[in-house]
């Protein structure tokens, strides 16, 4: 900033700052991204092109959730490192596809709609399992078969499919995963979805400053003016979730989840073929969801209870 005299940046772009002011503190506090704050503002609310909000939100959780996985590592917070580590693989793998074969097809308005859509349903999900059924949770996967790996191998691939169309994704839908398929605490599955979104961030940001070098001026720009705030804003976020209740977590994952989709429709407006596609993805995701919270019962196995 001081060797190019970008300061004034901070006069045009100041809307960037304070909205990454709150997305880094959900970024580290959630396992929605930062991106998820980011992603939907900018197109929702301030009409900037899907394509400079998705490679600023990579961008910038390549910083915001780097300094707050640097945090948890540091502090000893407790993660999964199987889930880790093998959903990261798949990540990996899934973002380079999605961005050369799956992004430049998807229409701007399908992918907002597609992503609030999903992300509600799960929402609800969760909701029914924390506060109808009132489960209990585990704090690790139990031993993994190959074939369990697979799967979370292959839920890190769609993940890293949904960052390279959205700038996030690999975060909450493991997280969705193991929390309803293994009943993995929210206290655990949160900071593990920070480190395994930071990293898959990097490698989006990589991909696309390195290699395909289509980083927009305007994202770079957005990208300056607001890595002052995450650098603190996302450890914050990290640092308050790791004292709270499990459930806390819940009812603010909730609350991001409701004000993402109610913002969508009323700015977007969908219609016709819109609506269509947004219902059968609501209720795909219900019906996937809710299979994943009866899995544990219909298989014999039980949790050590978690608080």
């Amino acid at each position: 900033m001081i060797s190019q005299n970008r300061w004034y940046l901070f006069l045009s772009d100041w809307y960037m700052t304070l909205t990454m002011v709150f997305g880094s503190f959900i970024a580290g506090a959630s396992s929605e991204g930062g991106g998820a704050i980011a992603y939907p503002v900018m197109t929702l609310i301030f009409e900037i092109d899907p394509s400079v909000a998705r490679n600023f939100s990579l961008a910038i959780q390549s910083v915001g959730m780097t300094a707050a996985s640097l945090w948890i590592i540091a502090k000893k917070v407790p993660i999964e490192k199987t889930y880790l580590w093998i959903v990261a693989a798949g990540g990996t793998g899934g973002i380079i596809f999605g961005t050369y074969l799956i992004a430049p097809y998807v229409l701007p308005a399908y992918a907002k709609m597609m992503f609030v859509s999903f992300w509600l349903s799960y929402g609800i999900a969760l909701f029914f399992i924390n506060h109808i059924r009132k489960r209990t949770s585990a704090e690790a996967l139990p031993a993994l078969t190959p074939g369990q790996k697979i799967e979370l191998v292959a839920v890190g691939f769609v993940g890293g499919i949904l960052s390279a169309i959205l700038g996030n994704g690999i975060d909450i839908c493991s997280f969705a995963f193991v929390t309803l398929k293994y009943r993995l605490s929210e206290k655990i599955a949160t900071p593990t979805s920070v480190i395994l979104m930071a990293m898959n961030a990097v490698v989006g940001t990589l991909l696309h400053g390195l290699i395909l070098q289509d980083l927009q001026p305007e994202a770079i720009n957005f990208w300056l003016v607001c890595i002052p705030v995450v650098v603190l804003g996302a450890p914050m976020g990290a640092y308050v979730i790791s004292r709270v209740n499990r459930l806390y977590i819940a009812v603010l994952l909730y609350v991001i989840l409701l004000v993402q989709f109610v913002s969508a429709i009323l700015i977007i407006r969908p219609s016709g073929m819109l609506i269509l596609f947004s219902a059968g993805i609501f209720l795909s995701g219900l019906v996937l969801f809710f299979w994943l919270t009866n899995y544990n019962r219909t298989n014999g196995q039980m949790p050590v209870a978690s608080e």
